[in-house]
């Protein structure tokens, strides 16, 4: 259990992040959940009722760098520390030929994607560094596109190999400070960004097929994994994917 324990998961009305939230509250954790829709995150917190743990909502574009400021201005004021930090959100781009991907849609992507998990992990080690007991853990979600990518994906694949970079240099910076930072590579869970993926996508070969997907609730119970370890363990980097999607080979 995690013994009131505070996490907080952006993105977190959908999808991954709603695993997730769940998941840790199931652990005990008192969770804040935050993303652009409150309606989402009511029905989140509602499902998560029955764990018994508190639960903040806190709309939040996570694009818009004063809303990351008063996000964790929000958690701190209500309460007092943060143990945990999930970097969640995120967006795809159209799957375009690159040289045709229009300027505002791969801002779009770093903004997203790279931007703000740097920004929250800024904050988070604001907070982490200062509190009593000192530390904490900070989760990136990356990608199967942190390791290859698909056909006509430039601005997620590139932000994904970033986060790599970022996770790393976190990990590196916050060893002193008592703040494990890892990495958790989805691949194919269920969630909005992946339904297309039912219908058919784009493989190497450019033929366009379906590919398996697994449920959000796995991630759910890694995620918790991750979380569950004493801060002088980490998980650097875990990958997690439906077994018969082409990763290996990407075929």
């Amino acid at each position: 259990m995690a013994g009131g324990k505070i996490a907080l998961v952006t993105g977190a009305g959908t999808g991954v992040g709603r695993a997730a939230a769940l998941a840790l509250m199931k652990d005990g954790f008192d969770v804040v959940l935050a993303g652009r829709r409150k309606e989402p995150l009511e029905a989140v917190a509602n499902e998560g009722k029955a764990f018994g743990t508190q639960i903040l909502i806190v709309p939040a574009d996570v694009t818009d760098p004063a809303a990351i400021k008063a996000l964790f201005a929000k958690v701190k004021d209500t309460f007092g520390r943060l143990d945990l930090l999930f970097n969640n959100a995120g967006v795809g781009a159209p799957a375009v030929p690159l040289e045709d991907l229009p300027y505002d849609k791969w801002k779009a992507a770093v903004d997203t994607n790279l931007t703000a998990p740097f920004l929250c992990t800024q904050e988070a080690f604001r907070i982490m560094k200062s509190q009593n007991p000192r530390g904490g853990r900070i989760i990136n979600n990356g990608s199967i596109s942190a390791h290859a990518p698909r056909p006509m994906t430039a601005a997620y694949t590139a932000t994904k190999h970033a986060i790599t970079g970022l996770t790393k240099s976190s990990a590196l910076d916050g060893r002193a400070y008592d703040i494990a930072c890892g990495q958790i590579d989805i691949g194919n869970a269920v969630s909005p960004l992946t339904e297309r993926m039912a219908d058919g996508v784009m493989q190497p070969d450019g033929t366009k097929r379906p590919e398996a997907r697994m449920p959000a609730e796995d991630v759910g119970r890694a995620i918790s994994y991750m979380a569950s370890l004493p801060l002088d363990s980490n998980v650097l980097f875990m990958t997690v994917m439906a077994t018969k999607m082409p990763f290996v080979g990407r075929g």
